[in-house]
């Protein structure tokens, strides 16, 4: 029987804080696989992240099929706008959601999975990353700062991941991204620069997978995954205080709903599998690509999101 089988596998995880999102369900999909999984938090979300493992408030999502729990090798505090220490403003080294974690940019993370498990220790790196500080704004509305800061944060990131990653991982290891359908097309409401992150990440992707594929022989892909009404993707569309707020009134959903609840919505009505997509398909997708399965697949976007993609023309 053909199956995913990543046992003996380690993997780690950029950007999961809570249960709800991508970077959960691939972290999980990796796990049932049989992959030890280690991920990287957000220092300001990483307390309310242990908290809620601590006190069983996300046992039911931790549940495996087998049973028994997921139980995280690491959580190391990761902040991936900043490579190295010096990187960071003191107002942010000296800030009491940072100032205990240590070495907490990408440099620290590595050099973290490095003293803990030697050099190589890893087949896997998932880069579940995005931000951007003006994403409600119209891009015209966009300032320089907000604009760099949003494809620091969301693009550059991933550069600097397989980096400083890249020699940590075995040959043949995979490094996967996950992108969205507004790297290539106009998505209303979905500003600040995100969507020339998205497009970058996915150029990268490209340039990223022959350097690294001849450097290392690791291979490198990204998911462009539907819309998910996850808690990250809730400011998408919410004006930031004294922010004009981007077009985001999709046509054919219910207005004055949230944002991303009526791409959900649209993407439903218009895709040729009329369903919402679910975060474990994405997850499953992702342990796919860090299979020896897809030992042949590299440089490649590949679309999850109902065949949404495919289509030119709405139906609703």
């Amino acid at each position: 029987m053909l199956s995913i089988d990543l046992t003996g596998k380690r993997a780690f995880v950029a950007g999961v804080a809570d249960d709800a999102g991508f970077g959960f369900a691939i972290a999980k999909a990796l796990a049932e696989a049989g992959a030890t999984v280690c991920v990287g938090t957000w220092p300001p979300a990483l307390g309310i992240f242990e908290t809620m493992l601590g006190r069983g408030k996300m046992d039911e999502s931790l549940q495996m099929p087998g049973g028994g729990k997921l139980a995280f090798e690491r959580i190391i505090p990761l902040d991936a706008e900043y490579d190295t220490l010096e990187d960071v403003p003191e107002d942010v080294r000296n800030n009491k959601r940072y100032r205990e974690r240590g070495d907490f940019t990408i440099s620290g993370a590595a050099a973290r999975m490095k003293q803990d498990f030697g050099e190589p220790c890893l087949d896997v790196v998932v880069h579940s990353l995005a931000n951007g500080s003006e994403v409600s704004r119209d891009l015209l509305a966009t300032s320089r700062k907000g604009y760099l800061g949003a494809v620091s944060a969301s693009a550059y990131s991933n550069i600097s991941l397989v980096q400083r990653f890249g020699p940590l991982v075995r040959p043949g290891g995979a490094f996967v991204s996950l992108s969205y359908m507004a790297s290539e097309r106009v998505i209303p409401g979905y500003g600040g620069g995100m969507s020339s992150a998205k497009a970058a990440l996915e150029s990268d992707t490209r340039v990223l997978a022959w350097e690294a594929g001849r450097k290392w022989g690791h291979r490198v892909n990204c998911i462009s995954a539907g819309p998910l009404a996850s808690r990250a993707a809730s400011a998408i569309g919410r004006p930031a205080p004294g922010a004009a707020p981007a077009s985001s009134d999709v046509p054919g959903t219910t207005k004055g709903k949230p944002f991303i609840e009526q791409m959900v919505d649209y993407v439903k009505v218009n895709s040729p599998l009329a369903e919402p997509l679910r975060a474990r398909e994405v997850g499953d997708v992702a342990a796919f690509l860090c299979s020896p399965l897809a030992s042949g697949v590299t440089g490649c976007v590949l679309y999850v999101d109902k065949g949404y993609h495919a289509m030119g023309k709405a139906v609703s």
